[in-house]
């Protein structure tokens, strides 16, 4: 996994949402403020 500087643009994306849709970072590109948030360990028994 490549580490991105703080600051930096986060690369296009896609994912699966809750809804059965694709969702694209590219979506909210200069609409709204996004915080990417990485759980590595969510829904884990650790």
């Amino acid at each position: 996994m490549a580490i991105i500087a703080n600051g930096s643009d986060a690369p296009a994306f896609s994912l699966d949402s809750h809804l059965d849709s694709k969702v694209s970072l590219s979506e909210f590109a200069g609409k709204k403020n996004v915080l990417l948030v990485f759980y590595p360990l969510d829904f884990t028994p650790t």
